[in-house]
């Protein structure tokens, strides 16, 4: 079976900069993505979820639990990272919390690798194409 013959491959292609391979990548790793009611069970399972680390130095530390599948979180930050740069809704998303939130780097790639499973689910519940106008909230583009 070819890529091009699933129709939610299809509706991921519609986001500029998400290519055949992280698509195939997040499908393989993920099953069937209408199995996910929400975003943040496509995050648990990639092992992208915060967890708290104790240890005997360390207590109440947030860090990702990677309690999931590593080709999967792998495939999901690379995209994630590749969209930042190439996607302008991303790119405008990530200089928003760089300079206006002050976010680190990573933590603004984190937030929005959550975003992206979240407009993924998204897409895949509603059967439509990707569209920067519904992702964006109404007080952002005005800005």
């Amino acid at each position: 079976m070819l890529l091009e013959d699933i129709p939610i491959a299809g509706q991921m292609r519609s986001v500029k900069g998400l290519g055949t391979i992280y698509i195939a990548a997040i499908l393989s790793g993920a099953g069937d993505l209408t199995q996910y009611a929400h975003g943040r069970q496509l995050l648990r399972k990639a092992g992208l979820n915060l967890a708290e680390s104790m240890s005997g130095k360390r207590k109440g530390e947030v860090i990702l639990s990677k309690r999931g599948s590593a080709v999967l979180r792998k495939y999901m930050y690379l995209a994630t990272l590749t969209l930042t740069g190439v996607n302008p809704l991303f790119r405008q998303l990530h200089e928003d919390n760089l300079k206006v939130k002050h976010m680190s780097k990573q933590n603004s790639i984190l937030k929005l690798l959550g975003k992206l499973a979240r407009i993924l689910i998204g897409m895949v519940h509603s059967g439509e194409s990707f569209t920067p106008e519904k992702t964006v909230h109404p007080l952002v583009q005005a800005a």
